[in-house]
């Protein structure tokens, strides 16, 4: 029996369920404000970027970053983390072809990659990029994604580890002093915003932003040893700094649109998105990579009450591809879809049974957020359709 786990203190998250006047997004996203008009911090920061940034001196420092960083003799000068997809295809090949930077481009696999995800990894590749494949024991890998859901709600974890930690190695073992990210996730969707105006993080933060502070080596006494959770880990902060690297965000730099981003790589790097929507939500073009990436944000829903449609539907509300209206249309059409499509491949994946999982999901549901019909159903009990 899997005990029932007390969401709500885990990530501090307040009684009182509240959605932004102006998205979908609700108080219940970790690290997220709400000002006294009741509004996000992630729509008061894309006012900000509409409004409040000259993005003419942000593209002169971009273009001084980039002589500051530049080779003189043809050798890699920027990593790039990047998986194939809309976002970090689009920052390798704006850096390359408009820049005259050299990235190295890093990946870290897939728990279990798809056939689109594989083509279009490939295909910007192709495209004309140097690229690293970092790919952990597999046996490890299925190992930890299994403990992870267990004691994180997130069978995306190990992934995560990996994706934010693998780019940083490669850059210390190459002497490469510029790492440079897609979007700072913390300010675009809401989170921390002590990073907001600056175009660099604290490596120190990433801890408590991507790791729900558990840290890869949390899992040492969890039957892993140091080699099997060494893969996963960032170097030392000591190493990092004497190195002098420095990790930066595009979106500092660049106004950021997702979907302004996935028109550009089918242009230029031959990325083609799926031929349906992604399970729980309406797009077809983002996070097309991995079986499992489905299960990640159904325990989402399941701790804080938001899936994937409330997450795709908030940032383009803010970007006006949509309006309020008919983000709240969709979040109740598609995001409490469970993720069908792949539910063999979780459960073979982690090796346990479907009513385990469901057990799983069920013990991060907190009692603020859902409650239970005469059927033993979960229902929301402050569906944004039904706000005051």
């Amino acid at each position: 029996m899997i005990k029932k786990k007390n969401t709500k203190k885990i990530y501090g998250l307040p009684e009182k369920v509240i959605f932004c006047k102006k998205c979908t997004i609700s108080n219940q996203r970790p690290r997220i404000g709400f000002d006294e008009e009741g509004v996000c911090s992630a729509c008061r920061f894309n006012e900000f970027k509409r409004h409040g940034i000259n993005w003419e001196k942000r593209k002169k420092e971009l273009e001084d970053l980039c002589n500051l960083h530049r080779s003189k003799d043809g050798s890699y000068d920027v990593v790039v983390p990047c998986s194939g997809g809309k976002d970090g295809s689009y920052v390798a090949h704006q850096l390359k072809y408009k820049y005259g930077m050299t990235p190295l481009c890093v990946t870290w696999s897939p728990l279990r990659c798809t056939e689109i995800g594989r083509r279009n990894l490939q295909n910007f590749i192709d495209s004309g990029f140097s690229h690293i494949l970092g790919t952990p024991n597999p046996e490890v890998s299925q190992r930890l994604t299994k403990f992870c859901l267990e004691e994180m709600g997130d069978p995306f974890q190990p992934f995560i580890y990996g994706q934010y930690n693998f780019p940083l190695k490669i850059a210390l073992q190459n002497n490469i002093k510029l790492v440079m990210y897609g979007e700072n996730g913390e300010v675009e969707y809401g989170g921390d915003m002590k990073n907001a105006y600056r175009p660099t993080r604290d490596l120190k933060d990433v801890d408590k932003h991507y790791f729900s502070g558990f840290p890869p080596d949390f899992w040492y006494d969890k039957n892993f040893t140091k080699s099997d959770i060494f893969p996963y880990l960032a170097p030392s902060f000591r190493d990092l700094k004497e190195s002098g690297i420095e990790v930066h965000f595009w979106s500092y730099y660049k106004f950021w649109d997702p979907q302004e981003n996935f028109y550009y790589c089918v242009e230029n790097t031959g990325f083609s998105p799926a031929e349906e929507r992604s399970v729980g939500t309406y797009s077809r073009y983002a996070s097309l990579d991995d079986e499992l990436d489905g299960f990640h944000y159904y325990l989402m829903l399941a701790k804080f009450g938001i899936g994937r449609t409330t997450s795709d539907t908030a940032h383009e509300i803010r970007d006006s591809k949509i309006n309020r209206d008919e983000g709240i249309t969709l979040v109740k059409k598609y995001d409490n879809e469970f993720p069908e499509k792949y539910i063999k491949a979780m459960l073979n994946y982690c090796e346990i049974s479907f009513e385990y999982l469901i057990e799983i999901v069920d013990s991060w549901r907190s009692d603020h957020i859902w409650g239970k019909d005469k059927n033993g159903e979960y229902f929301l009990k402050h569906p944004i359709w039904e706000e005051d």
